[in-house]
């Protein structure tokens, strides 16, 4: 398992895509691994968009070295947009 960037927190309860072990694999920020392995990237990274929606938090997509690929958030915050 790749290590996180140093200094970077994931939030509480954010849905991360990460491969390891030869296989791509989604988990909870609390370290809950979700079900599901994966030989292709896309499959999991949709597997773990659903779970990220579902839960309404942030699915953080790492690359195979382990660094932050792409950040999608599915909060749905109550805070007005201007404009």
């Amino acid at each position: 398992m790749a290590a996180p960037e140093e200094g970077w927190i994931m939030p509480e309860g954010d849905v991360e895509t990460y491969y390891a072990n030869g296989k791509w694999r989604n988990r909870v920020e609390s370290g809950e691994e979700l079900p599901g392995e994966y030989d292709v990237k896309a499959t999991a990274v949709a597997a773990g968009h659903d779970e990220a929606v579902r839960r309404k938090v942030e699915h953080i997509v790492r690359n195979l070295d382990g660094t932050v690929g792409e950040r999608n958030s599915h909060r749905h915050d109550a805070r007005p947009t201007p404009g």
